[in-house]
Protein backbone atom coordinates (compact mmCIF):
# COMPACT_ATOMS: atom_id res chain seq x y z
CA UNK A 1 0.00 0.00 0.00
CA UNK A 2 2.32 2.47 0.64
CA UNK A 3 4.19 1.61 -2.42
CA UNK A 4 1.31 2.18 -4.43
CA UNK A 5 0.60 5.63 -2.39
CA UNK A 6 4.26 6.56 -3.11
CA UNK A 7 3.75 5.55 -6.77
CA UNK A 8 0.59 7.63 -7.23
CA UNK A 9 1.78 10.97 -5.38
CA UNK A 10 -0.85 10.63 -2.84
CA UNK A 11 0.84 10.71 0.94
CA UNK A 12 0.31 12.57 3.57
CA UNK A 13 1.20 16.13 3.79
CA UNK A 14 4.58 15.67 5.45
CA UNK A 15 5.29 12.76 3.61
CA UNK A 16 7.18 15.32 1.17
CA UNK A 17 9.72 16.07 3.97
CA UNK A 18 10.07 12.66 5.36
CA UNK A 19 10.78 11.37 1.79
CA UNK A 20 13.46 13.96 1.33
CA UNK A 21 15.49 13.07 4.78
CA UNK A 22 15.12 9.17 3.96
CA UNK A 23 16.35 9.80 0.42
CA UNK A 24 19.84 8.58 -0.30
CA UNK A 25 21.33 11.07 -2.25
CA UNK A 26 25.48 9.97 -1.89
CA UNK A 27 25.11 6.09 -2.37
CA UNK A 28 28.13 5.98 -0.41
CA UNK A 29 27.63 2.22 0.02
CA UNK A 30 28.32 2.22 -3.51
CA UNK A 31 31.48 1.87 -5.37
CA UNK A 32 31.85 4.51 -7.80
CA UNK A 33 31.17 3.16 -11.21
CA UNK A 34 27.77 1.90 -9.51
CA UNK A 35 27.49 5.20 -7.84
CA UNK A 36 27.57 7.27 -10.78
CA UNK A 37 25.58 4.89 -12.98
CA UNK A 38 22.66 4.94 -10.05
CA UNK A 39 22.72 8.51 -10.57
CA UNK A 40 22.79 8.50 -14.20
CA UNK A 41 19.57 6.27 -13.70
CA UNK A 42 17.77 8.76 -11.53
CA UNK A 43 18.25 11.68 -13.69
CA UNK A 44 17.60 10.18 -17.01
CA UNK A 45 14.10 8.62 -15.42
CA UNK A 46 13.18 11.76 -14.04
CA UNK A 47 13.49 13.68 -17.16
CA UNK A 48 11.76 11.13 -18.79
CA UNK A 49 8.95 10.78 -16.51
CA UNK A 50 8.67 14.94 -16.64
CA UNK A 51 6.36 16.82 -19.01
CA UNK A 52 8.46 20.25 -18.92
CA UNK A 53 11.63 20.30 -18.78
CA UNK A 54 13.78 19.57 -15.98
CA UNK A 55 16.12 21.94 -14.11
CA UNK A 56 19.21 21.51 -12.38
CA UNK A 57 18.30 22.60 -9.08
CA UNK A 58 15.19 19.62 -9.23
CA UNK A 59 18.37 17.30 -10.92
CA UNK A 60 20.54 18.07 -8.03
CA UNK A 61 17.96 16.65 -5.34
CA UNK A 62 18.25 12.94 -6.69
CA UNK A 63 22.65 12.84 -6.75
CA UNK A 64 25.51 13.12 -4.81
CA UNK A 65 26.54 16.82 -3.82
CA UNK A 66 29.90 16.26 -5.63
CA UNK A 67 28.40 14.84 -8.45
CA UNK A 68 28.50 17.20 -11.54
CA UNK A 69 25.19 16.94 -13.60
CA UNK A 70 26.91 18.44 -16.81
CA UNK A 71 29.05 15.13 -17.06
CA UNK A 72 26.39 13.13 -16.30
CA UNK A 73 23.80 14.76 -18.82
CA UNK A 74 27.24 14.36 -21.49
CA UNK A 75 27.32 10.29 -20.32
CA UNK A 76 23.67 9.87 -20.79
CA UNK A 77 23.77 11.49 -24.31
CA UNK A 78 26.63 9.57 -24.99
CA UNK A 79 24.86 6.78 -24.75
CA UNK A 80 21.79 7.82 -26.81
CA UNK A 81 23.83 8.39 -29.76
CA UNK A 82 22.41 5.73 -31.36
CA UNK A 83 18.85 6.02 -30.11
CA UNK A 84 16.08 8.01 -32.30
CA UNK A 85 15.52 10.58 -29.25
CA UNK A 86 18.25 12.82 -27.24
CA UNK A 87 18.42 14.85 -24.49
CA UNK A 88 17.94 17.92 -24.93
CA UNK A 89 19.30 21.35 -23.25
CA UNK A 90 15.48 23.48 -23.67
CA UNK A 91 13.79 26.51 -21.92
CA UNK A 92 16.13 26.40 -18.51
CA UNK A 93 16.58 22.60 -18.27
CA UNK A 94 16.25 19.32 -20.02
CA UNK A 95 13.91 17.52 -21.79
CA UNK A 96 13.74 14.04 -24.24
CA UNK A 97 12.99 15.41 -27.66
CA UNK A 98 13.33 12.82 -30.64
CA UNK A 99 15.55 13.73 -33.39
CA UNK A 100 14.83 15.80 -36.42
CA UNK A 101 15.38 12.74 -38.89
CA UNK A 102 12.36 11.19 -37.67
CA UNK A 103 10.13 13.88 -37.38
CA UNK A 104 8.33 12.50 -40.62
CA UNK A 105 7.51 9.00 -39.72
CA UNK A 106 6.29 10.55 -36.25
CA UNK A 107 3.62 13.18 -38.26
CA UNK A 108 2.74 10.04 -40.65
CA UNK A 109 1.94 7.58 -37.49
CA UNK A 110 0.78 10.00 -34.67
CA UNK A 111 0.52 13.52 -36.46
CA UNK A 112 2.14 16.69 -36.03
CA UNK A 113 2.53 19.23 -33.71
CA UNK A 114 -0.99 21.08 -34.20
CA UNK A 115 0.39 24.40 -31.89
CA UNK A 116 2.79 25.09 -34.59
CA UNK A 117 0.70 23.70 -37.38
CA UNK A 118 -1.51 26.87 -36.22
CA UNK A 119 1.41 29.60 -36.38
CA UNK A 120 1.21 30.96 -39.54
CA UNK A 121 4.16 33.12 -41.57
CA UNK A 122 2.96 36.69 -39.75
CA UNK A 123 2.50 35.39 -36.37
CA UNK A 124 6.18 33.43 -36.79
CA UNK A 125 7.60 36.86 -37.56
CA UNK A 126 5.90 38.53 -35.29
CA UNK A 127 7.01 36.75 -32.45
CA UNK A 128 10.89 37.16 -33.59
CA UNK A 129 10.44 40.53 -33.54
CA UNK A 130 9.04 40.22 -29.82
CA UNK A 131 12.13 37.68 -29.72
CA UNK A 132 14.33 40.18 -30.23
CA UNK A 133 12.80 43.56 -29.02
CA UNK A 134 10.96 42.42 -26.29
CA UNK A 135 9.41 44.13 -24.12
CA UNK A 136 7.67 45.74 -26.95
CA UNK A 137 3.94 47.55 -27.33
CA UNK A 138 1.69 46.15 -29.69
CA UNK A 139 1.74 49.97 -31.35
CA UNK A 140 5.87 49.30 -31.73
CA UNK A 141 4.95 46.11 -33.53
CA UNK A 142 2.09 47.85 -35.63
CA UNK A 143 5.26 50.16 -36.28
CA UNK A 144 7.88 47.47 -38.22
CA UNK A 145 5.06 46.24 -40.35
CA UNK A 146 3.22 49.38 -41.36
CA UNK A 147 -0.05 47.41 -40.72
CA UNK A 148 -1.82 47.44 -37.23
CA UNK A 149 -1.43 43.99 -34.99
CA UNK A 150 -4.76 43.77 -33.64
CA UNK A 151 -5.83 42.42 -30.06
CA UNK A 152 -7.06 39.26 -31.75
CA UNK A 153 -3.88 38.69 -33.66
CA UNK A 154 -1.47 39.48 -29.94
CA UNK A 155 -4.66 36.82 -28.13
CA UNK A 156 -3.69 34.27 -30.34
CA UNK A 157 -0.31 33.73 -29.35
CA UNK A 158 -1.13 34.57 -25.89
CA UNK A 159 -3.63 32.06 -25.66
CA UNK A 160 -0.68 29.90 -27.41
CA UNK A 161 1.15 30.20 -24.33
CA UNK A 162 4.20 31.68 -26.11
CA UNK A 163 3.76 35.58 -25.11
CA UNK A 164 2.68 37.08 -22.37
CA UNK A 165 2.00 40.68 -20.66
CA UNK A 166 5.03 42.35 -20.17
CA UNK A 167 6.03 45.43 -17.73
CA UNK A 168 3.83 49.01 -18.73
CA UNK A 169 5.78 51.06 -21.05
CA UNK A 170 6.85 54.44 -19.85
CA UNK A 171 5.00 56.50 -22.99
CA UNK A 172 2.09 57.80 -22.93
CA UNK A 173 -0.78 55.90 -21.96
CA UNK A 174 1.56 53.53 -20.72
CA UNK A 175 0.25 50.66 -22.40
CA UNK A 176 1.32 47.00 -22.27
CA UNK A 177 4.40 45.52 -23.56
CA UNK A 178 4.36 41.76 -24.34
CA UNK A 179 7.44 39.46 -23.75
CA UNK A 180 8.26 35.76 -24.76
CA UNK A 181 7.28 33.01 -22.59
CA UNK A 182 8.72 29.39 -21.37
CA UNK A 183 6.49 28.45 -24.06
CA UNK A 184 8.14 30.22 -26.75
CA UNK A 185 11.77 28.60 -25.85
CA UNK A 186 9.54 25.19 -26.31
CA UNK A 187 8.70 25.70 -29.41
CA UNK A 188 11.62 26.62 -30.91
CA UNK A 189 14.24 24.37 -29.25
CA UNK A 190 16.13 27.37 -27.43
CA UNK A 191 17.54 26.83 -24.10
CA UNK A 192 17.80 30.85 -23.32
CA UNK A 193 17.31 34.11 -25.63
CA UNK A 194 20.80 33.98 -25.98
CA UNK A 195 20.32 31.04 -28.13
CA UNK A 196 19.01 33.85 -30.81
CA UNK A 197 20.89 34.44 -33.77
CA UNK A 198 22.86 37.52 -32.47
CA UNK A 199 20.79 40.31 -33.59
CA UNK A 200 23.99 42.14 -34.41
CA UNK A 201 26.17 39.50 -35.75
CA UNK A 202 23.46 39.74 -38.71
CA UNK A 203 23.07 43.19 -39.63
CA UNK A 204 26.70 42.98 -39.95
CA UNK A 205 26.61 40.08 -41.55
CA UNK A 206 23.70 41.90 -44.18
CA UNK A 207 20.93 39.13 -43.58
CA UNK A 208 19.20 41.22 -40.90
CA UNK A 209 18.40 44.66 -40.04
CA UNK A 210 15.40 46.75 -38.62
CA UNK A 211 15.15 48.60 -41.76
CA UNK A 212 14.44 44.50 -43.23
CA UNK A 213 11.75 44.05 -40.44
CA UNK A 214 9.80 47.09 -40.91
CA UNK A 215 9.39 45.87 -44.89
CA UNK A 216 8.79 42.62 -44.03
CA UNK A 217 11.65 41.49 -45.83
CA UNK A 218 13.61 38.86 -43.93
CA UNK A 219 14.22 35.83 -46.15
CA UNK A 220 11.88 34.48 -49.32
CA UNK A 221 9.99 31.90 -47.29
CA UNK A 222 8.19 35.54 -45.36
CA UNK A 223 7.65 37.09 -48.74
CA UNK A 224 3.45 38.45 -48.14
CA UNK A 225 3.55 38.36 -44.21
CA UNK A 226 2.59 42.20 -44.76
CA UNK A 227 -0.39 41.67 -46.36
CA UNK A 228 -1.16 38.28 -44.08
CA UNK A 229 -0.81 40.31 -41.03
CA UNK A 230 -3.52 42.78 -42.48
CA UNK A 231 -6.11 40.11 -43.44
CA UNK A 232 -5.58 38.74 -40.07
CA UNK A 233 -6.04 42.19 -38.45
CA UNK A 234 -9.19 42.37 -40.29
CA UNK A 235 -10.72 39.72 -39.07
Amino acid sequence: MAEAMHRRGKGGPNDGRTGDRLFDRELDHLPPEARWREWMNRVEATIFAASEPVGRDTLARIVGKSCSIDLLIDDIRDELRGRPYDLVSVAGGWKHLTRPAYANAIRCAVGGNERAADLTQSEVLVLMCIGYFQPITRAELSSFFGKEISRDFIGHLRGAGLIASGPRSPTPGAPYTYVTTKEFLLEFGLDTLRDLPDFEALEDAGLLSKEKLLAGDIMPDFAGVREDIAVEAEE
